[in-house]
């Protein structure tokens, strides 16, 4: 039995997942007004937490997040469970199906075999929605992919309990009510009051602005601390989190533009709408960034393309974000 979901593809999985599951309960909010509610931007450099055995650079919030806190500040309620037993947990799944409920699952990507292979990497902070079993074959509302797949059973308990750094653990969440009426505007406050405190007033010096310059410090030496080689590594692991998992750090900046554009036609605040263009230039700045680095790990940098240059973009990426997060607080 399949429940009546409505799958719309988008380019982030979480903000689409919640997006999708709010529009099930007839709140209809785009991806990037999910992402902005959710408190989605964000940045941290994690030397110390490893993917595929280097440092974790992230540019948006924990996994989960936008999830939990979109059900924050719309009033809906969400309940969210993990599991020892994968047994237990694909019983638990089925339960909810059989009840009508579209569920949210967070998956590791490598183990979902629908993804091209090409594709496949060790990431298990991949959420997707399945909203109906037929025997062992689920259907999936995968929100990176144009339309609904399916996967087995034994493929979706595996992906559901990946292995490795942020393991799944079988979490799984739905919507099980939602208000009739939204205070959209009030949602809006708090998403940029949120992102914009943390970003700005951060006690870690790896998370926010500091964290932005932290990375930038350490990246100016890589070279000569590390070594060419292994410098080129680090790299390219920052680049491959900013440009290959979800949309990255210009693109996430991107969202959040798009989210302060619809925010300023909500609010009737004009300062949103500007705010949305400055960064929309920061995040330009960003994939500048990404270009010069993607040409140092493929062999093709030119002369001005050394490692102090994209420290000084980042320098320059800091600043100009500390600015408009100050703007924002001061508009809402």
């Amino acid at each position: 039995m399949d429940i009546d979901f409505k799958h719309r593809q988008s380019a982030h999985c979480e903000s689409g997942v919640i997006s999708n599951l709010l529009a099930h309960h007839g709140i209809h909010l785009s991806e990037a007004m999910a992402f902005g509610i959710g408190t989605g931007l964000f940045f941290a450099y994690v030397p110390f937490i490893r993917v595929n055995n280097l440092p974790l650079t992230t540019f948006r919030s924990a996994t989960g997040d936008i999830i939990r806190k979109n059900a924050k500040h719309l009033g809906v309620r969400l309940l969210r469970y993990r599991f020892r037993d994968p047994e237990e947990a694909m019983h638990a799944l089925d339960r909810k199906l059989d009840q009508g409920y579209p569920v949210g699952c967070q998956t590791g990507g490598y183990w979902l075999p629908y993804f091209p292979e090409a594709y496949r990497f060790h990431f298990n902070m991949h959420n997707i929605v399945v909203y109906g079993r037929r025997g062992k074959e689920y259907a999936v509302s995968d929100p990176i992919f144009p339309q609904p797949v399916t996967i087995s059973r034994k493929d979706l308990r595996k992906a559901r309990f990946a292995k490795g750094a942020l393991a799944p653990k079988g979490r799984m969440y739905f919507i099980q009510s939602a208000p009739r009426e939204i205070d959209t505007v009030g949602a809006i406050h708090m998403g940029i009051r949120k992102v914009s405190r943390l970003m700005l007033k951060s006690p870690l010096p790896i998370i926010g602005i500091r964290g932005i310059r932290f990375l930038a410090n350490r990246l100016a030496h890589w070279p000569r601390k590390m070594g060419r080689e292994r410098a080129l590594l680090y790299l390219g692991q920052v680049i491959r989190m900013q440009e290959e998992i979800g949309t990255g750090g210009g693109g996430f900046r991107f969202m959040y533009s798009a989210f302060l554009q619809e925010a300023a036609q909500i609010t009737k605040k004009e300062e949103l709408s500007q705010l949305s263009g400055e960064l929309t230039r920061v995040g330009d700045r960003w994939r500048d960034f990404a270009v010069l680095g993607a040409r140092n790990c493929k062999g093709r940098a030119t002369r001005g393309d050394t490692f102090p240059a994209m420290a000084e973009i980042l320098h320059e990426c800091a600043e100009r974000e500390r600015a408009i997060y100050k703007e924002l607080l001061a508009t809402v």
